[in-house]
């Protein structure tokens, strides 16, 4: 059979096989975002027009990245010559390879769906770091889901794909000449470029509710934004102040209250923060906790029978509890950057994950500073997320990783399980409590991760079911153990317990930064805390944690970390810095200022620990008071991060030696 013409009249007949193919991928891509609506539809009604712009959209940027995966055939189409067309090596290779390249995008495009019941969210920079990551994601993701099923199927499904484009090719091999084919391809390309270039970047930015923006993006355009906004220039996609005023009102913020300090440098940020020099030096153990929102805590709202029995009752009868507190992100390396850094979120990757972080100002160098001694203790390996070279580069002095722990009672692929993880810390402070060494103990916990396992007869509940709530009344178990062990140690009257969540344990809500989701607790423990039990309602986030810690031991010390002393500071530039995929933003007062990709501002207000916030019309006085009060803090700290100057200076006889 010879074709003629494919199935547009403007295309030669040896681009019916690329048609093919790209129509095949435009029908799968659609068929996702359907799936996806129906499955994860959103929280809240959504207006008929924004449903309608989720197809539009949706249809235009999968027809762009639609043509432009059917271009490597498109060439192959062009090629010169007849020959290749009908030896049988071309047709071998050219069916494993298409097998395989169908296998890849089908099971992507399955993946994201995973992706997507998890994160609420098309592929994003969590996507990369997981790819960075293989070892930890893929066994994570064989403990967790259906893989030889879902394999089995995107295999039927590539093969199915390949054998339908392998008889379109063997009706083109009866065409010959490649005049037509090449016109095929100038053609196909010049439709590609004026798709891509019709594609905006604020494209799928178009309604309220944050899910429906997310329904409308394309897999792979997701992917690639994600990939390529991991280090992002500042100034140039968010609103800026002029140098001297951003400056100016940084300054004003952070010297707010009577513990915010007095500046010792007219051209940075180092404070001198108050305190006395002949206080005693309080040890403090950090523990950040995975995924431990406060939506599971009972003394923290929890509407159903509370997830955390252990530690709500430690909270509410001997502890200071901060119920306003919010995650300045929703991933564990944000959650470093704000309670180890005190540093804003810049839009891109944490500080943590980037090429500058080899020298930045941390709640261990302070501390060092001060002669203490510093470990961290990591669950899993020192490699994910760049903990251990973090940790190694500011500050700590030891670091503890899954490979140090010679005989663990239970692991998953992401570590040891947490009364592994605290009996190594209880371990570490006894030795330097030993040695007679004021300590700072910071630990990071993997328990409360997918696929949810843990030791099993410590909880009712079977280890095998793999539930998220499982988990966490498992880690209130193994809290609950520690307090009781540690309350038996010489240095238990002389320590500063915290416990902190490094983000909420999933994402949810309309805005494009979803505050309601991020609210986690900080519960601070021990005789050293203080004797009266108590609850701490000023607003605050991750910023706030070094600061408030290093207020409660009360000795002065230099720094220049963004956050405020929570206790000592209570009622002064109250603030909350947060992070969303590409999108960062400020809440105070029942108001929420979001920045986007190319200078976008969102207002929104309400009380997120109601419900949902709300679009404003307009802003009102205090928006655009915190809108300026965010592009200072942001573009300030862009600039300190960028020019290396989030650090003390080394002294000069530091430099001689």
């Amino acid at each position: 059979m010879t074709l003629r013409f494919s199935w547009v009249r403007l295309l030669p007949s040896r681009m019916a096989l690329p048609l093919a193919f790209g129509a095949t991928f435009f029908l799968l891509s659609q068929l996702l975002r359907v799936s996806l609506a129906l499955l994860f539809p959103p929280a809240v009604h959504a207006p008929v027009g924004d449903w309608v712009r989720v197809f539009v959209v949706g249809l235009h940027l999968d027809l762009t990245v639609a043509i432009w995966v059917a271009f490597p055939w498109v060439l192959i189409a062009g090629l010169p010559g007849s020959r290749l067309w009908g030896r049988r090596g071309y047709h071998v290779s050219w069916a494993i390879t298409t097998a395989i390249v169908w296998f890849v995008m089908v099971f992507n495009l399955v993946a994201e769906g995973f992706f997507f019941e998890e994160y609420q969210s098309r592929y994003n920079t969590v996507a990369i770091d997981y790819l960075i990551y293989p070892h930890e994601v893929f066994v994570n993701v064989w403990e967790a889901y259906p893989v030889p099923a879902v394999v089995a199927v995107v295999l039927a499904a590539a093969v199915g794909i390949t054998w339908f484009g392998w008889r379109t090719l063997r009706a083109e091999e009866a065409i010959r000449g490649t005049g037509s084919a090449r016109r095929g391809v100038v053609a196909w390309l010049l439709l590609a470029v004026l798709l891509r270039v019709s594609v905006r970047v604020d494209e799928t930015r178009f309604s309220r509710e944050r899910s429906l923006n997310e329904l409308s993006n394309n897999t792979f355009l997701a992917l690639a934004s994600a990939a390529l906004t991991r280090n992002l220039d500042y100034a140039q996609f968010y609103p800026t102040l002029p140098k001297d005023e951003a400056w100016a009102r940084v300054r004003r913020l952070m010297s707010r209250g009577p513990k915010g300090g007095e500046f010792i440098d007219p051209t940075s940020l180092i404070r001198q923060v108050p305190g006395d020099v002949s206080a005693p030096k309080k040890n403090v153990v950090l523990l950040l906790e995975e995924s431990l929102g406060s939506e599971f805590w009972g003394s923290l709202g929890r509407s159903g029978p509370s997830l955390m029995p252990r530690m709500d009752a430690i909270a509410t009868n001997e502890a200071v509890l901060f119920d306003h507190l919010y995650a300045d992100g929703n991933r564990t390396i944000r959650g470093y950057e704000g309670v180890f850094c005190s540093f804003p979120p810049l839009p891109g990757d944490s500080i943590v994950a980037r090429d500058r972080t080899d020298n930045v100002e941390t709640i261990a160098r302070v501390m060092s500073r001060d002669g203490y001694d510093t470990t961290f203790v990591y669950a899993g390996r020192g490699l994910f997320d760049g903990t251990g070279a973090f940790a190694k580069a500011n500050g700590w002095s030891n670091f503890v990783e899954l490979r140090d722990f010679k005989a663990p009672t239970f692991t998953t692929v992401w570590g040891v399980c947490n009364e592994d993880l605290y009996d190594r810390v209880l371990e570490e402070c006894r030795d330097r409590h030993r040695r007679g060494l004021p300590f700072l103990v910071t630990s990071m916990s993997e328990s409360n991760h997918k696929p949810y396992t843990y030791p099993p007869g410590r909880i009712a509940e079977d280890p095998l079911e793999r539930k998220r709530d499982n988990a966490v009344k498992y880690s209130d178990f193994a809290l609950g153990r520690f307090f009781e062990m540690a309350r038996k140690e010489p240095f238990w009257t002389n320590t500063i317990f915290a416990v902190i969540a490094d983000h909420g344990a999933r994402v949810y809500g309309s805005q494009t930064i979803p505050i309601r989701s991020y609210e986690i607790p900080m519960v601070l423990v021990g005789p050293a805390v203080g004797q009266a039990p108590r609850r701490v309602s000023t607003l605050g986030c991750q910023l706030d944690i070094a600061p408030t810690l290093l207020g409660m031991i009360g000795r002065p010390y230099q720094s220049l970390f963004f956050g405020r002393d929570l206790l000592g500071n209570p009622d002064t530039a109250a603030r909350c810095l947060l992070h969303h995929n590409r999108s960062v933003g400020i809440y105070d007062q029942r108001r929420l200022v979001v920045f986007s990709l190319n200078r976008k501002v969102e207002y929104f207000e309400g009380d997120p620990e109601v419900g949902q916030m709300t679009r404003a019309t307009a802003p009102d006085a205090v928006h655009q008071e915190l809108e300026k009060d965010a592009i200072a803090l942001f573009q300030v700290a862009d600039e300190l991060y960028m020019t290396r100057r989030f650090r003390m200076p080394v002294p000069a006889d530091a430099a001689v030696r």
